[in-house]
């Protein structure tokens, strides 16, 4: 079941869900709208010739910060990675989904490609997955609306929540942007081939 503007708010009273900074008119009727925070991290032109997903990524892309007057252009067809200013925290019996705002929908800006979904229990920033599918280059400044979360709660608390450390959540309180850690799958299955 979606909550509604008024159960997200008895949450956030409670503690339950955490949204910090958080304005009174970010709160939509079954949603909370989210804001682009400065930094970016850019993938750069490399000698690589493709991304090997079992190798570190950090070093393909560069961080840059959105000048406070001046927007970050993004391309057609260009994509790079963010984040929310906001820091959220989930109670452990809800979810939440990210999504993009219509209003930047209808120019072509994708806000995550696959990385929607928010476990019970998560702390931290949320890392955006921005890409310009259209012909044009698009604006991005420091503190737009950029997304919109919506919290759904689970029929009970989950055992493992996110960041349990069996679970070996990889994100869990990140601050920034944050490269894909898939590499991580392999460099443990390695280890347990070794062991």
């Amino acid at each position: 079941m979606v909550l509604s503007d008024r159960t997200i708010k008895e949450e956030i009273a409670a503690g339950r869900i955490v949204i910090e900074p958080l304005h009174k008119r970010d709160i939509q009727p079954a949603s909370v709208d989210l804001h682009l925070d400065r930094a970016l991290l850019v993938f750069r032109n490399s000698s690589e010739p493709f991304i090997d997903v079992r190798k570190d990524l950090t070093g393909l892309t560069e961080r840059l910060e959105i000048d406070p007057e001046k927007p970050f252009i993004l391309h057609p067809g260009e994509f790079v990675l963010g984040s929310t200013m906001e820091h959220i925290e989930l109670a452990t019996d809800i979810v939440a989904r990210l999504e993009g705002k219509s209003s930047l929908g209808r120019i072509g800006l994708v806000i995550h490609s696959t990385a929607g979904y928010i476990d019970p229990g998560w702390k931290g920033q949320l890392t955006l997955e921005l890409t310009n599918v259209a012909r044009l280059p698009i604006t991005l400044y420091f503190g737009m609306r950029i997304g919109q979360i919506s919290f759904q709660r689970m029929t009970t608390e989950v055992d493992r929540p996110y960041g349990s450390a069996e679970l070996g959540s990889r994100y869990q309180g990140q601050t920034d942007p944050t490269t894909s850690r898939l590499h991580l799958d392999f460099d443990e299955r390695r280890a347990g081939r070794d062991s």
